[in-house]
């Protein structure tokens, strides 16, 4: 899954690199709120789920573990 996620953000901001460990996506300006609206569209399409805009909060988004336990919290296993 962390693959995935890499993948999808590479893709979304390549001049970034996503692999780097202890970094918040959000407070390093790597990813913004448009960002997060495309991430969530990509996740979406990616896993087959639908993740709920009450879920749509910079927190979710902040660094790769984040965003996999909003994956498994929608049902990604």
């Amino acid at each position: 899954m962390k693959e995935q996620i890499v993948k999808i953000l590479t893709t979304l901001r390549p001049e970034f690199d996503f692999t780097q460990e202890g970094i918040d996506f959000i407070e390093e300006g790597m990813i913004d709120s448009f960002d997060m609206v495309s991430l969530v569209s990509d996740l979406d399409n990616t896993f087959g789920i639908s993740i709920d805009g009450m879920d749509i909060l910079p927190e979710n988004f902040s660094s790769i573990d984040a965003i996999e336990k909003l994956l498994q919290k929608n049902g990604v296993k």
